[in-house]
């Protein structure tokens, strides 16, 4: 018996038992809410696999209906690589995407900060940006395309990727203006005190605070640039420059259409993205919903 048992049975105390211990348990969604988000993912992948099944069917096939093949037609897969250079307009639609979305961010980043901090002149500036996206595009088509002739940009992937990137510039803005608006005016007044100004608070002090915003609205303005086609087929007549969205519309003919041809190169040009939507879908929805707390 130890020393302490025996102090306890000195003054008529009870041993001490060990208590079991209860973990939570864990939460179970209700099967219900499963079962619907079930039939919901199988809804939304429909059309993906219509287009698959689409990729193995003859022409004739296709036009008699239906939405699986009545035989499986291989051809297609090595026929769409023989007809058209698929990798060739693959970079060019990764390089226009990438290329836009480095100039919205230059440009969306500060002027974000400016329509968040600026008081009345800033929510002005955040009207009058948000008022130019609310026009359709083909309003700037033939200035825009006056312009990047006059800028010798006609039919490069230089041209397009600064057309899409300004493009891009109101739906950044209006993106990142709400992570700004949640960083403390503190910390920044904190910054000015130890002699930082404007520019080197917003690159030192905001910037790593808003970067989940800045990481979801360079996704998101990359998939609005890689998916871009007014713009891409507008100013990009020769195939050094078309974008996969161009090369799609090239298999409808007067008369006939690759159904098969077109399907494959879009599950060629969909396949990179869906992967790099996956990979960032956490940050994703992270980065939207934090912004989406005021």
């Amino acid at each position: 018996m130890t020393t302490l048992e025996a102090v306890r049975e000195e003054v008529g105390a009870e041993p001490e038992t060990e208590k079991p211990l209860h973990r939570p348990a864990g939460r179970r969604r209700p099967t219900g809410v499963t079962a619907l988000l079930t039939v919901i993912a199988l809804l939304m992948a429909v059309p993906l696999l219509y287009v698959v099944s689409l990729s193995v069917r003859s022409r004739d096939d296709v036009l008699n209906g239906g939405l699986l093949p009545s035989h499986l037609f291989w051809r297609n897969w090595p026929d769409t690589f023989r007809a058209v250079e698929v990798g060739h307009y693959i970079v060019n639609s990764w390089t226009v995407a990438a290329g836009s979305v480095i100039l919205t961010l230059a440009i969306a980043v500060p002027g974000a900060y400016f329509t968040a901090r600026a008081g009345r002149r800033g929510g002005r500036l955040a009207t009058l940006v948000l008022s130019s996206y609310c026009a359709p595009p083909v309003v700037a088509v033939l200035p825009l395309f006056y312009l990047l002739r006059n800028l010798e940009l006609n039919n490069t992937v230089t041209g397009l990727a600064l057309v899409d990137g300004l493009a891009n510039v109101p739906v950044a803005i209006w993106l990142l203006d709400g992570f700004v608006r949640k960083v403390p005016k503190e910390i920044e007044e904190a910054a000015w005190l130890d002699g930082l100004g404007p520019w080197a608070s917003l690159r030192r002090v905001v910037l790593p605070l808003i970067a989940p915003g800045v990481a979801a609205a360079a996704l998101i303005c990359f998939f609005l640039s890689y998916n871009e086609f007014l713009f891409a087929l507008s100013f990009a007549q020769d195939s050094s420059a078309q974008t996969l969205p161009v090369l799609l519309s090239l298999f409808q003919g007067d008369k006939n259409v690759e159904f098969g041809q077109q399907a494959v190169v879009s599950l060629i040009g969909i396949a990179p993205v869906y992967v790099l939507a996956v990979a960032a879908q956490r940050r994703l929805v992270a980065g939207l919903s934090s912004g989406a707390l005021k």
